[in-house]
């Protein structure tokens, strides 16, 4: 992205965020630049070309995945576009093809390993493309933390809902405890589901979206949740504060939608006069009580493509698909702006770069598997019924 494309929607590219888009370059704190083998250069000419003729090679025998906030250099070459659930789906849905190469982060190829057969392989093209949400529940901690519970005698009430967001540890650990896994779509019929099974629920590892979702969509009370934080002894709860609580929120968050503030909402109502401010669930609770609209990536572009031309979006969510969204509208006379006036990328997604999907795919062609994400049988069947549990959600 340059300078030009990031004043258009108003923000201005840090030098952190010209690191994390490739531009400027740091190999004793990037994981990622090293790969088994030749990295094409990112200044290639003939990178597109290179992706083009690997995938063509391939043909029916690849299966390429991009999640809506990848960069539009390697989305180009997505056979699908979606969010992580349903590009996991998409894959199952797709037996014929051996590799599944997943332009997401780990936690992504992880569900789709879960989901697609033991013939298939599932490959990451950068190992190093992790999510800082999803890292910050440990199967370990989680264990320590259902520890707690029991000490306070209150696990026999407590079910598990995990994000998608989580690694196949926690979903598998969701599983084995009767839990379900949710999307940013589901979470309220999960959520009441899970309020069927027992009287108080564990969310992981998202705080915000278990509160938004709790207090805004079920009309709970903030004090009907207590953050767990598993930093601390006893998750820096009394055992009476376990005890009262009907939401015990995992002291997690995205590192993407939790920077959005109120100052960001007040700010471009401002500036912007008459414009509509549609959100994430996985922002903070005060900037999703100040929005107009509150929804997942899906249901983000859904109302993108039905506002009515000449309508003005201040849309709280990652700055590719933003950027994608306001050039795709722009020619029905749709203002669309990034919520807040600095580049917020996803660094982990944005590892995943043309150099690294060209080597990912030239590998393939030439029998080289490489990168493949592959979860334990044990993980993966306990993962599978928490998964399953979602689908089976009316």
């Amino acid at each position: 992205m340059t300078t030009a494309q990031t004043t258009e929607l108003d923000v201005q590219p840090t030098p952190l965020a010209l690191l994390l888009l490739g531009r400027e370059a740091d190999p004793k704190s990037e994981r990622g630049v090293e790969c088994p083998g030749d990295l094409p250069s990112p200044s290639d000419p003939d990178l597109v070309a290179r992706a083009r003729a690997a995938k063509e090679k391939l043909g029916d025998k690849v299966f390429v995945l991009g999640h809506h906030y990848q960069r539009d250099e390697v989305i180009q070459f997505a056979d699908v576009t979606g969010d992580s659930f349903k590009l996991a789906r998409d894959a199952a849905a797709r037996p014929e093809a051996e590799y599944i190469v997943f332009c997401g982060v780990h936690f992504m190829a992880e569900s789709a390993d879960i989901l697609t057969s033991d013939d298939q392989k599932v490959v990451l093209p950068d190992l190093a493309a992790g999510c800082s949400m999803a890292d910050m529940a440990t199967a370990e901690q989680v264990a320590e933390c259902w520890d707690v519970l029991t000490e306070a005698g209150i696990a026999e009430q407590v079910v598990p809902v995990s994000y998608m967001n989580s690694s196949a540890d926690i979903k598998a650990f969701t599983g084995k405890h009767g839990g379900t896994i949710c999307t940013s779509s589901n979470a309220q019929r999960a959520l009441e589901w899970a309020f069927e099974q027992g009287e108080k629920v564990l969310f992981l590892p998202d705080q915000h979206l278990g509160r938004n979702t709790a207090v805004r969509d079920m009309g709970m009370s903030l004090d009907d949740c207590v953050v767990y934080n598993p930093h601390k002894p006893n998750g820096g709860l009394t055992a009476d504060q376990l005890r009262d609580a009907k939401m015990i929120l995992w002291r997690g968050h995205c590192s993407v939608h939790g920077r959005f503030s109120l100052d960001s909402v007040n700010d471009v109502r401002e500036r912007i006069p008459g414009v509509n401010v549609l959100v994430h669930p996985e922002c903070r609770h005060e900037v999703v009580a100040a929005a107009d609209y509150v929804g997942s990536t899906e249901y983000i572009i859904k109302a993108l493509e039905a506002a009515p031309a000449g309508s003005k979006w201040a849309i709280g969510t990652e700055l590719n698909l933003v950027r994608r969204l306001a050039n795709r509208f722009a020619p029905e006379g749709k203002e669309i702006v990034f919520l807040d006036k600095t580049v917020c990328f996803c660094s982990t997604m944005n590892r995943i770069d043309l150099p690294h999907l060209v080597w990912t795919l030239e590998s393939l062609a030439e029998g080289n598997l490489v990168n493949r994400i592959e979860v334990d049988k044990e993980t993966e069947a306990f993962a599978k019924l928490a998964l399953e549990r979602m689908l089976a959600l009316p």
